[in-house]
């Protein structure tokens, strides 16, 4: 699941509800929004929050709010009606602190709760379970962290989302964005401190593929058209690779979803699909453009190769140049970290742009 963050100023819910209808037009599918931050008023919230709720349901998104206690005076509600958020919209909320065991569980039973991921004991995590905790409604959330060089390491984060996963408990993290940033710090909103500055693209397959993250937030205000167009892709199981193709021959090929084989290989990435297409063409593909196989290097074994031949592969190490080999295109230099995220079974799709750096038709 991938989603967005939304922030709870009156000068701004126009943007807002802009943001939102974009991102649900291109399948995400998720909103957070806070009442915890210092720089809100809280005599708004629960206009704006009310508001917020009618767009998620109008998109029909899923709307998470980080809520305390203390945040029920500003909403207008007490305990005994804290479901009543569920009629404005929210699906959840993430209850970071101040709330019991006894309320943890109750919560768990009406709605989605969101617990924090980097602070929850395994202890307390088992005596909720024990109280009665329905772990089908209970997401572990990772912070995102303004100030830079206070994000988290991902050792840790993915030793926590390992043990949520013991629960049967599904995890969030949040990736920066690339045009709007948050104020008041404006360095991004990432969960993990290595993915400040990075492309949310870029961030966001990481935390799928190596971090068993679930659900995946931007945490700024907003993404480029072209980083929701990756997103949804990621959001379908499928890494994108943005590459520069000299050739043209071969663009059938170049566009469709491919998937590395279940026996992957250690020094390139093999597509299952490539040979089964090469041996429905009569036509056979002489050698041309033998060169040096740099890391992100896709090429295509030429009929050299016997019954190799039209074997499309990217190079994950590099390689040197081989006879039987032809190179017919390259993964543009942001995306080489994708290349690490393309496991055993997993889809990829290359976005094919001209030599001016734009997609192809």
């Amino acid at each position: 699941m991938l989603g967005i963050s939304v922030y709870l100023k009156k000068d701004i819910m126009e943007q807002n509800a802009a943001w939102i209808e974009k991102a649900a037009r291109y399948g995400l599918n998720s909103i957070f929004t806070s009442l915890h931050i210092p720089e809100d008023n809280p005599a708004e919230y629960k206009e704006l929050l009310q508001e917020l709720g009618s767009l998620a349901k109008k998109y029909q998104i899923e709307l998470m709010a980080d809520v305390s206690p203390r945040s029920l005076d500003y909403l207008g509600l007490d305990w005994v009606h804290y479901d009543e958020l569920l009629h404005w919209g929210l699906s959840g909320i993430r209850a970071d602190y101040g709330f019991t065991t006894q309320q943890i569980v109750e919560l768990s039973h009406k709605m989605k709760i969101g617990i924090n991921a980097s602070t929850v004991s395994r202890e307390e995590l088992v005596a909720w379970q024990d109280a009665g905790l329905n772990t089908g409604n209970v997401e572990a959330w990772h912070n995102f962290y303004p100030r830079p060089e206070t994000g988290l390491d991902k050792d840790f984060l993915l030793e926590r989302n390992l043990m949520f996963r013991s629960f049967g408990i599904t995890t969030m993290a949040f990736v920066p964005g690339d045009k709007d940033l948050r104020g008041p710090v404006y360095s991004g909103l990432p969960t993990l401190e290595k993915h400040r500055g990075q492309l949310p693209h870029i961030a966001a397959a990481e935390l799928m593929g190596s971090c068993f993250t679930d659900k995946i937030l931007v945490g700024d205000h907003s993404v480029t058209d072209e980083q929701l167009e990756l997103l949804t892709l990621l959001g379908k199981k499928i890494i994108p690779l943005r590459i520069d193709s000299g050739s043209q021959e071969h663009s059938e090929l170049l566009r469709k979803p491919l998937t590395n084989r279940m026996d992957p290989a250690r020094d390139v990435i093999r597509a299952v699909e490539s040979r089964s297409f090469a041996s429905i063409r009569e036509k056979q593909i002489p050698p041309s453009n033998q060169l040096e196989r740099h890391r992100g290097t896709i090429t295509i074994d030429n009929e050299l190769y016997g019954r190799y031949a039209g074997e499309l592969q990217i190079a994950i190490n590099d390689l040197p140049q081989d006879e039987k080999v032809n190179c017919i295109g390259k993964v543009i230099h942001e995306d080489l970290p994708l290349l690490d995220e393309i496991k055993a079974g997993q889809k990829f799709q290359f976005i094919v742009r001209d030599r001016h750096g734009n997609r192809k038709a």
